[in-house]
């Protein structure tokens, strides 16, 4: 028995290991944030596995019937709608509580895909060093992340969404209007692309090619 933690493809569908693949197929239950979007993986797979919805508004209930089935000899899986789970993502309670309740249960990591690493890996930021902060707040606590982000020597790392990364721009232009940027969007799929330059410069980009403005971004500030 086991809780699997598998990183599935954050766009492209061949974006995935032959060891997710395999366990996949062999686990007893894969855990989803929508079940809907992991059936299209599973099919494109042919996977028969069956399907239960995880996600951040699952009650509390949820986790302990699945802590039950671990503790009955169940193999599970659990995934994202896309890339690794538990980084930035509600999979990482369900981990905490596992760990706490059944603290001689096996949890593997299914390594793969992850907006976060490849996103970096086109930086060509020297050294490994940055901070990851996922997704900023809406409000509380914005202003004071960005002046930490101007202050700090080293690079800072997060996700946005389409409604937020034009504010979020004009905060980059407001407190660390020298910096460098690079905004990733829409990583592996179709539309992907990398616009990089100093906040000003990338707003300004963004502001002209609205239509661009969708997907998923992630936000790399590079060091002084």
């Amino acid at each position: 028995m086991s809780l699997y933690i598998i990183a599935t493809p954050i766009g492209n569908l061949e974006d995935i290991t032959l060891r997710a693949i395999r366990i996949l197929k062999e686990v007893d239950l894969v855990l989803c944030e929508d079940t809907r979007e992991t059936r299209k993986l599973l099919n494109h797979y042919e996977i028969k596995t069956m399907t239960q919805s995880y996600h951040a508004q699952s009650k509390l209930s949820k986790i302990d019937s699945i802590i039950a089935m671990l503790a009955d000899g169940r193999n599970i899986a659990l995934v994202s709608d896309a890339g690794t789970p538990a980084v930035s993502d509600p999979g990482s309670l369900l981990v905490k509580k596992v760990r706490e309740e059944l603290p001689e249960m096996p949890i593997l990591s299914v390594p793969g895909p992850s907006a976060l690493t490849s996103a970096f890996s086109t930086s060509g930021i020297v050294g490994g060093e940055f901070t990851f902060l996922g997704f900023l707040p809406h409000k509380k606590g914005r202003e004071t992340l960005f002046k930490e982000i101007a202050a700090s020597e080293r690079p800072y790392i997060f996700y946005e969404s389409p409604h937020r990364i034009m504010k979020t721009l004009e905060s980059l232009v407001k407190f660390a209007p020298a910096r460098q940027v690079q905004v990733a969007k829409e990583i592996t799929k179709i539309f992907e692309q990398y616009v990089l330059g100093t906040p000003a410069e990338v707003l300004e980009y963004f502001t002209k090619n609205s239509d661009r403005v969708r997907g998923e971004f992630v936000v790399i500030v590079y060091n002084k």
